[in-house]
């Protein structure tokens, strides 16, 4: 995140710096919109700070927060910890604070597009950040920026989850009937994802893939390297999806191999680039780079379901007609 925040609010002053929050200063200059949200990839939320505020109980803390918030207009209140091994009751904080801020208690926690949002972070113990921003996109609408979702019971591995919450994040619209190809596909969690949205589905890897999606009327499974996939067999696919637990580069060099072929034109990447280490972050904008210079603008976020990696969603830009 430090790394990036220079190219994405050139000027900002970092503050305080801890796991799990980052706090900057924007130039003096600079005046935010309303619905300010930069796209910093790492931070799961971003909030405007009204600073923090410190007592001995929550019920103090909460008639401080209240009054550090100023008048009413709030129309939703987040409550999340900074750190998920901090203890407390997250729900009876913030059914005070929507009591504070005279909002129905049992309002739900996930906000609607659009509303004001103050914000509540448990710092430590005895201790909140207070803030607000307008909730935007999807992880704007769950607290802390964090998807709600979990993984049930049925599904084969956690890239279901992942990709569950990437299709909720970046809002991906699938149509049914549609063809995806993912590499590296076992034990098959993605495809399995893939297969619930209606897609036609091939998932590429020399391991098995569990009975449960190997079974599907919908799946086929080829048995090889994506490398050993002959260049033609690749036509025909709407979406390459690839979680493979390699070096950056080398996803990338294997979606480049594949959508740069002829006569294959996927409309959409759906990408998860591993971080052997946090120091290769500082790569991430080459690589979308290239996926702009393949003709697919590309997005990028470290969703809350995964460890130590990006995802990455690109989609081809249409080509235009000309008069």
């Amino acid at each position: 995140m430090k790394a990036r925040l220079p190219d994405v609010l050139p000027g900002a002053a970092i503050g305080a710096w801890r796991r799990g929050v980052v706090t900057f200063r924007l130039p003096s200059e600079k005046d935010p919109p309303d619905n300010f949200s930069p796209d910093i990839v790492f931070a799961r939320s971003t909030i405007r700070s009204f600073g923090q505020i410190s007592a001995a109980t929550d019920a103090e803390r909460v008639a401080l927060a209240a009054a550090r918030a100023g008048g009413g207009g709030w129309e939703n209140v987040h409550v999340w910890n900074r750190d998920p091994r901090l203890e407390g009751d997250l729900a009876a904080i913030r059914t005070a604070l929507l009591a504070a801020c005279e909002l129905p208690t049992d309002l739900s926690a996930t906000a609607a597009p659009g509303q004001v949002v103050l914000d509540c972070v448990i710092d430590a113990p005895d201790r909140w950040w207070i803030g607000w921003h307008r909730a935007a996109g999807p992880p704007g609408i769950w607290p802390g920026g964090i998807y709600p979702g979990t993984l049930p019971a049925d599904k084969v591995s956690r890239a279901w989850l992942k990709l569950d919450e990437a299709i909720a994040t970046f809002e991906i619209e699938f149509k049914r009937g549609e063809r995806a190809c993912e590499i590296g596909a076992a034990p098959g969690g993605s495809c399995q994802r893939l297969l619930e949205a209606g897609l036609d589905v091939v998932g590429i890897d020399p391991a098995a893939i569990d009975p449960r999606v190997a079974r599907h009327e919908r799946f086929t499974h080829w048995r090889m390297r994506s490398r050993d996939v002959k260049l033609r067999g690749y036509r025909g696919f709407d979406w390459i999806v690839s979680d493979m637990n390699i070096d950056p580069v080398s996803t990338l060099e294997a979606i480049e191999r594949i959508v740069t072929a002829p006569g294959v034109r996927p409309r959409g990447i759906i990408a998860t680039f591993k971080l052997p280490d946090w120091s290769r972050a500082r790569e991430l904008s080459g690589w979308l780079g290239r996926l702009r210079d393949l003709g697919f603008p590309a997005r990028a976020r470290q969703i809350s379901s995964g460890g130590r990696e990006v995802c990455v969603v690109a989609q081809k830009v249409p080509a235009t007609k000309s008069g």
